[in-house]
């Protein structure tokens, strides 16, 4: 008797998207959806359907044939017809109110929204693990390169001891501006916004607000602690001069406006500010625009991601890249092991300390303006040293404006407290005749 095979064809549902935002990233996001829908379709074994796109104005530069548009993005995200959501809107209010409202609708959620997760993530990871669902957030933290997911997957194996990383590319373009033509900062404030690599209002990027907020998720995966951005130290950029660059590139340093969190024995340090790097190291040789983030992890050592941290392309990749692993999620009938949002599990971040910023341990670049006469180093060097702080270098210029005399020092590492006092100390000598300029320093090697 023959053998007869049969054929089951089963066929599967595709996955269906709401687009909430169709700026420079939702833009970017509906067309590689569309452009690489096969190659989308080969990597998860199903097809992807968007469904709606929440818009306030028409693109008419998109193809949206057979895609409901609607200004209403609440009415959105409670469309049956709806699996994940992408929020990619910005700002606060609007943003939180429709990301609960499609998590608690049964909604995957997508965002870039790094001040959102940032200020409001542990209220809402926590509903989205009441409603088993997951958010993902890759493009939140410096666009195309994949940091979030080799946190909380590729070292997981890992000890994160620290990470350091140049997360605004706005702030990066200004350094590197200011180090290669030695043009001020206003002046190169100015040509970033005309180029569009900054804002009208640029606060959040020159005094490091939006570096802060991208550093409080990656400490938060790091260190398996929850996320508070309010204990961040943040510095910014806009009272560098072209003078200190130059100086710092005299001593064999590079200025980079720096997230840098560290795990110590007492606590850990969270802090965004400009920083001396050596100039040999790769990361102070990231020029531009671009991002990158160095991890120090046990027992992999030291690593170094690169690539474009800002702009349609790189960000829509991370969106789209977020999206493949949650219909991967959804096609494993949402299989309770997915990795958590903050790569431990909920029930065990751990309540270790974020220390005060007079707690925080780091080397210094001292600038002073002095009166040219003999003595003054001395007076100097003697405060520094009844405070503890070991010298390492010193560069003294030639005298200026009125017989004043630049002088730089770099200092070993100390304790915060210890140089608030040695700097309050040093301003109330008569030769000092100026605010001392103090800049962190940091080797950023294995130790």
């Amino acid at each position: 008797m023959p053998l007869i095979l049969i054929v089951w064809s089963v066929t599967v549902k595709p996955v269906r998207l709401a687009i909430l935002g169709l700026g420079t990233v939702g833009g970017g996001t509906l067309k590689l959806l569309q452009e690489n829908a096969a190659e989308i379709a080969r990597r998860t074994g199903r097809d992807i359907q968007i469904t709606h796109v929440g818009t306030r104005r028409p693109r008419p530069d998109l193809n949206l044939e057979g895609i409901a548009q609607s200004d209403d993005l609440l009415s959105i995200v409670r469309q049956d017809n709806v699996d994940i959501v992408i929020e990619v809107i910005g700002g606060m209010q609007l943003a939180h109110d429709v990301m609960l409202e499609a998590i608690r609708h049964g909604k995957h959620v997508i965002t870039a929204n790094k001040a959102l997760l940032a200020e409001h993530g542990n209220e809402l990871f926590k509903e989205a693990e009441k409603h088993h669902v997951q958010i993902a957030f890759e493009a939140a933290v410096a666009g195309g390169i994949p940091i979030i997911k080799v946190m909380r997957e590729g070292l997981a194996a890992n000890k994160i001891e620290w990470l350091a990383g140049i997360i605004n590319g706005t702030g990066n373009f200004i350094l590197t501006e200011m180090r290669d033509k030695g043009r001020p900062f206003a002046d190169v404030l100015t040509e970033a916004q005309e180029l569009g690599y900054a804002e009208a209002d640029p606060t959040f990027d020159v005094e490091g607000i939006d570096a802060a907020h991208k550093l409080t998720l990656l400490a938060s995966i790091a260190f398996g602690i929850p996320l508070q951005f309010e204990k961040v130290y943040t510095e910014g950029i806009s009272k560098l001069t072209a003078q200190d660059v130059g100086y710092a590139e005299e001593l064999g340093y590079r200025i980079k406006h720096l997230g840098i969190a560290r795990r110590l024995p007492n606590g850990i340090e969270l802090r965004v500010h400009p920083t001396l790097i050596p100039k040999e190291r790769l990361i102070a040789n990231v020029n531009g625009v671009k991002n990158a983030v160095m991890v120090q992890s046990n027992p992999v050592g030291e690593t170094l991601y690169y690539g474009a941290g800002a702009g349609a392309g790189a960000t829509a990749s991370a969106v789209v890249a977020d999206v493949l692993d949650l219909v991967r999620f959804i096609s494993t009938q949402n299989t309770p092991d997915y990795v958590p949002h903050l790569a431990f599990q909920p029930n065990a971040l751990a309540d270790t300390p974020v220390l005060a910023a007079d707690q925080m341990t780091t080397a210094y670049y001292l600038r002073l303006d002095a009166e040219d006469h003999p003595g003054v180093l001395a007076e100097v060097t003697s405060i520094l040293s009844a405070a503890g702080i070991n010298i390492d270098a010193v560069l003294q210029k030639p005298a200026h404006d009125q017989g004043r005399v630049p002088v730089v020092l770099l200092t070993q590492p100390v304790l915060e407290a210890n140089m608030n006092k040695a700097i309050t100390q040093i301003e109330q000598l008569p030769a000092i005749k100026a605010p001392v300029v103090r800049i962190r320093l940091e080797a950023l090697n294995s130790q």
